[in-house]
Order: C-alpha cells, then sequence, then structure tokens
C-alpha cells in the first residue's frame, strides 16, 4: 500500500474524531480572514488612520486571534496525536521507521489544514459583508458597502495557516520522536488516577482551594477602594482565584465524591458507576484543561459582559456626565449666534442662563487622619437647575449634594457627610456635603467639583466668599434641544461657533464618539469570544469523545449483560452535565466578581447585558454538551 492510500484510508477510518476539530479549523480561519478583511477595508482603514484607539484595539485583537487559534490547535492536536498512540506504535512494531510515521501524520495534517483553509476563506469572504454592515452599525455610520474580497486578508490568512502548519508540524514530531512503544500503547490511560482513600494531605489541598477561591472573591470587593493598589490586587486575585480553581479541580472534586461514594457504602447502583465513579478517577488527570477552561469562560463573559455593558449604556453614562446638550461658560455672544443658527434651521431647543460660583476649597474627612484635599469647586444652585428642566434632589439649606459620574472611580462615594472648607468672610468657612450623586449638574468639560446647595446657601456663600482668594462668577449658557432628529446638524452649528482650543464638546459629539469606541469594543470582544467559547467547548468534546472510545469496552459489558441503552444513557448524561456545567458555573461565579469591579467604570445598570450575555454564552456552551450526548448515545446503542 502506497503512502497516499494509507493517508487516505486513515482519514477517511479517522472521519467522526476530525469532524469537529475541521469545522473548527475551518470556523477559526473565517473569523481570521473576517478580521484581515475589515483590517483592510477603506472605511476602516480611514477610521484606524483617524483614531488610535481603533488602531490598537485592531492590532492587539489581531495578535490575540492568533494565539488563541494556534494555542487550541496545538491542544486539539496533542488529543488526537494521544488517541491514534497505538496506531502509531503499530507502525513501529511492524518496521516502519519514525521518520515515516511523522511524514504520514503531517501529511494528514496538511490536508486537513489546506481543506480547512480553503473552505474557510471562502466561507469568510461570503460573510465579510455581514460582518462589515454589522460593524458598520454597531458605531453608527452608515456607508456604502459592497462585497469585495481582500488579496491582503487572503495574503495574512495563508501567512497565518503557515506559521499555525509549521507549530503543529514541530509539535507532531516531538511527539513521534521522544514516545517510546511503552508510552504509546499506555497513553490512553495515563490520566485513570485510581482513587482509594484520599490522604489527610488531599483534604488539606481540598479545603485550601475552596479557601483560594474565597479569599480572591474577598480580595477584588476591596480592589475599589483601594485604586492606588489596582496592579498588585489584580495579580493577587488572578492568582488566588487560577490556583484555587486548579486545586479544587484536582483535590476538591474528587475528595467530595470519595465522601459520597462512602456514604454509599461503596453500592453506587449503574447510574453512579456511569458518572460517579469515572469523574473520580479521571478529575486528576483532567485538572489542567478544567481549569485552562473555566478560567478562559470567566474571561469570556467578563470581556463580552463587560463590553456589551459599555455599549448598551452609552446614551445613559453620556447623559449623566453631560445633562445638556450645549453648555458654554460665560460667552453670551457664542450663545446668541448658536441660537440665532438654530432658529434659522427651524430646530427647536430650550436656552437658561445658569448662575455659577468658581472657588478653591478643600475637602475635609470625618477621618482625622486623612489629609485635606484642595480642589476647586464650582457651586450650583437647585433652583435653578430645577428651572433649566433637571430632576436632582434639593439639599437642605446649610448643606450640599455632590455631583459627580466619576465619584466610584475616584474613591468619594463613601464617608459622608464630608466638608468643604473655603476661605470665608464671616465665622462659618465650611460646607456640609450630606451626599453624592452619580451624575453631574453641569456637562463634564467644566473645571470644577460640582456641588448643589439651595438658593439661600448660594446667595449666601456668594457674598461671604473672599473677594482676595480665587473666587469666580459664572454664568453658563445652557441648551435643550427638543428636535433630536437634527443633533447632527445642531452639533455641526454648536461646534463651529465655539473656540475648538477651548475643548469645549456637546453631548450629540459625545455620544457618537463612545458609540464608536465602544461599537469596536464590543465586536472585537465578540469575535474573540466566538474563538474562546469554540475553543473550549471543542476542547471539552474531544476530551470526552476520547473517553467514550475507551468506554466502548465498558458499555459492551453493560450491554451484554442486558442493561438497555436509554438506562446507561441516564448516567452518562448525569456524567456530561457534571463535566460541562462545573466548569461553566464556577466560570458565571468568576465572572460575577469580576464584573462587580468593573461596574465602577458604568455609572448605568449593567444587568440588563450581563443577563443577556451570560444567557448567550450558557445557551452556546450547552449545545456542545448536547453533540457530546449524542455522540456518547452513539457508542453506546454500537457497542454490541
Amino acid at each position: 500500500m502506497t503512502t497516499r492510500k494509507l493517508v487516505i484510508r486513515s482519514m477517511r477510518k479517522n472521519i467522526k474524531m476530525y469532524y469537529l476539530y475541521f469545522f473548527a479549523m475551518i470556523f477559526s480561519i473565517s473569523l481570521y480572514f473576517i478580521f484581515s478583511t475589515l483590517q483592510n477595508d477603506q472605511t476602516i482603514v480611514t477610521m484606524v488612520e483617524a483614531s488610535m484607539n481603533f488602531s490598537t484595539a485592531f492590532q492587539v485583537a489581531g495578535i490575540l486571534l492568533i494565539f488563541i487559534t494556534i494555542v487550541f490547535t496545538m491542544y486539539a492536536t496533542s488529543i488526537f496525536i494521544r488517541r491514534r498512540s497505538q496506531e502509531i506504535g503499530l507502525y513501529q512494531l511492524i518496521g516502519l521507521s519514525k521518520a515515516w510515521i511523522t511524514r504520514v501524520l503531517i501529511l494528514e495534517h496538511m490536508i486537513l489544514g489546506l481543506g480547512a483553509l480553503l473552505i474557510g476563506i471562502l466561507v469568510g469572504a461570503l460573510l465579510s459583508r455581514l460582518f462589515l454592515l454589522l460593524f458598520m452599525n454597531l458605531i453608527g455610520i452608515e456607508a456604502m458597502v459592497g462585497l469585495t474580497f481582500s488579496s491582503q486578508a487572503v495574503i495574512q490568512t495563508i501567512a497565518v495557516f503557515t506559521c499555525l502548519i509549521a507549530v503543529t508540524s514541530l509539535q507532531i514530531i516531538w511527539t513521534v520522536y521522544r514516545s517510546t512503544l511503552l508510552q504509546l500503547f499506555q497513553a490512553n490511560n495515563q490520566n485513570d488516577y485510581f482513587v482509594k482513600r484520599p490522604s489527610i494531605v488531599s483534604s488539606i489541598l481540598g479545603l485550601a482551594g475552596l479557601s483560594l477561591i474565597g479569599f480572591g472573591y474577598y480580595v477584588s470587593t476591596l480592589i475599589v477602594d483601594h485604586a492606588d493598589l489596582l496592579m498588585f490586587l489584580m495579580l493577587l486575585v488572578l492568582a488566588s482565584t487560577i490556583l484555587g480553581t486548579y486545586l479544587v479541580f484536582r483535590t476538591t472534586i474528587s475528595w467530595i465524591l470519595y465522601v459520597y461514594r462512602k456514604k454509599q457504602n461503596g453500592n453506587l447502583g449503574l447510574y453512579n458507576s456511569l458518572s460517579v465513579a469515572p469523574l473520580m478517577h479521571r478529575m486528576k488527570g483532567h485538572a489542567n484543561s478544567l481549569t485552562l477552561i473555566t478560567v478562559l469562560s470567566a474571561m469570556t463573559i467578563t470581556m463580552i459582559s463587560l463590553s456589551y455593558s459599555l455599549y448598551y449604556s452609552t446614551e445613559k453614562d453620556v447623559r449623566l456626565a453631560m445633562p445638556f446638550d450645549f453648555a458654554v461658560e460665560n460667552m453670551q455672544a457664542e450663545a446668541a449666534i448658536i441660537s440665532s443658527k438654530l432658529e434659522e434651521e427651524q430646530i427647536e431647543f430650550d436656552h437658561y442662563e445658569l448662575d455659577a460660583i468658581r472657588f478653591d476649597g478643600a475637602w475635609v474627612e470625618q477621618d482625622p487622619n486623612v489629609d485635606n484635599r484642595h480642589r476647586t469647586f464650582m457651586l450650583f444652585s437647585t433652583e435653578q437647575m430645577v428651572q433649566a428642566g433637571l430632576d436632582v434632589e434639593s439639599p437642605q439649606d446649610g448643606e450640599a449634594i455632590y455631583h459627580n459620574t466619576r465619584a466610584i472611580i475616584e474613591g468619594m462615594e463613601n464617608s459622608y457627610p464630608k466638608y468643604v472648607e473655603y476661605p470665608s468672610n464671616d465665622e462659618v468657612n465650611r460646607l456640609t456635603v450630606s451626599n453624592f450623586k452619580l451624575e453631574n449638574v453641569m456637562n463634564y468639560r467644566f473645571y470644577g467639583e460640582q456641588l448643589l446647595v439651595s438658593e439661600e446657601t448660594f446667595k449666601r456663600m456668594k457674598d461671604s466668599i473672599q473677594e482676595n482668594e480665587y473666587k469666580e462668577f459664572l454664568t453658563f449658557e445652557v441648551f435643550h434641544l427638543l428636535d433630536t432628529e437634527k443633533s447632527d446638524t445642531a452639533s455641526d452649528i454648536f461646534l463651529t461657533n465655539v473656540d475648538s482650543d477651548l475643548y469645549i464638546t456637546d453631548f450629540y459629539s459625545a455620544y457618537e464618539g463612545s458609540r464608536q469606541n465602544y461599537g469596536l469594543l464590543i465586536f472585537i470582544a465578540g469575535l474573540l469570544g466566538f474563538v474562546f467559547i469554540l475553543s473550549t467547548g471543542s476542547i471539552l468534546y474531544f476530551k470526552q469523545m476520547t473517553e467514550a472510545e475507551q468506554e466502548k469496552t465498558y458499555y459492551r459489558t453493560l450491554r451484554q449483560l442486558g442493561f438497555q441503552v436509554n438506562e446507561m444513557m441516564k448516567g452518562i448524561v448525569r456524567k456530561q452535565l457534571f463535566v460541562y456545567l462545573i466548569p461553566l458555573g464556577i466560570g458565571l461565579i468568576h465572572a460575577a466578581f469580576a464584573l462587580n469591579v468593573g461596574s465602577v467604570l458604568i455609572a448605568a445598570s449593567m444587568l440588563t447585558p450581563i443577563i443577556i450575555s451570560m444567557a448567550a454564552y450558557i445557551v452556546i456552551y450547552l449545545m456542545f454538551t448536547v453533540v457530546t450526548i449524542r455522540y456518547y448515545k452513539s457508542i453506546v446503542i454500537n457497542a454490541l
């Protein structure tokens, strides 16, 4: 038999093992080709050249996509080589050289890869326009999009594919040449650890795993209050939760299952024998992969949920930071011109004048050990804000409410009341700040901490703040647009009539800028998230597929003893739910605590986008569970 015929026969024989791996490669290549096509699209190129954020995001995403694809392919290749280890050993027993075996395996791998490359590029070319339209819609740009085929994207994809084949070929060479015959014939059993009795050390390590995860969760709640130690605390949380997760999979779960078996006096029955017993014996061997899957799941859920939350709440966040569509400071002439041009364009609007005081002062904490922090403040009247259309809470006379959308990030949301001390002409030189609100009463572009007081307090402080210190009376001209469909036209009018050197912007421009940035973020997060889900789900599927082949003899014996397929499948389904749901559940909990830390970035509610993101991830992840169960069922049915 020639080498070519042997390769074709081998691939036909292993088609069941290859089909999901082949699909995963096609999917990865398609995604990378689509990503490369977007990178080289003229509209995207123009945006990248105009924005450093777009350029950096695309470069980082491209590197991550390549890295994830290579790691996943190497992991899958190692599983397939291990599964075919006895076949490789038989080749050596009949006298074939390791060089010949390596050449055959690499040839199979290249044929499979070339097929995936061609199909992946074709699928990517067909879907690239859809993804480009989706991207344009996310960032809010209306443009004509044609069906284009990027030769540069093809070159980039072929280069990445060549690198992938080179890496996996080296992996095949290394595995074949370093493996002995004994290792090859025993490879399928190397992860079976038959647990008789957990030692005291195992019990301690099992409890330590849970304790480390709990410690990581606790430290994550401290990050918000200790922003100065952000990097150290994040590294501590990562190290603690990853190590804890590894110990949970390696020792804790096996220990719990052993305790359960002991309570049953070893009488597990059919269902538990097909679920609890295999898990208990194999959990140590699966610790590395299950830890990787859990961490990747947590990262994916966190990344998608956070990016979707930022995009979902963009309008609310910008509105909290910029309550007025337009606002200018001490620019009555410019405000008059803007009003006139808005009227010419027949754009309906409301215009108000607001008084304010800017002065230097200092935050005074209740704790005497905390140093006073000197700041510049802006004082506003509640009554004037209400007349301007804002829904604000009115403080009591002599008190103030602190308004700042960045209060949590700046660590200013705790320990109220606080005090603002200022140079005064009378005996009273302190203003009590009774509370804070996570919103602004004036657009964030204007300098000063925003304090809202009653009209009486405003008038009293206007006279009492010393003249010889920094004190400035301000008049803000603010606008509410009533005709929001013409916001883009109104924005152009505003920006062309204010000095660009003042870096003043309007609500519409700020919203569109945030929408583009977060649209880019969620698009890239979605692409990477798909690859993560595909990688983690496929790795689990490949491992369970290997186990199903190893346990085929057990299923044959059970069928010969008279057990029905449905009876056996109940235990197998329980095992698969355990294998898939435990890393998913722990990953969801990890992500929940990570999102709690990320919530400081977003003023609006994150609940809805988080629920949608997690639900979508769970549904896609459980699809792999269904596919695995169906594969097991085919193994059980064909066992006889």
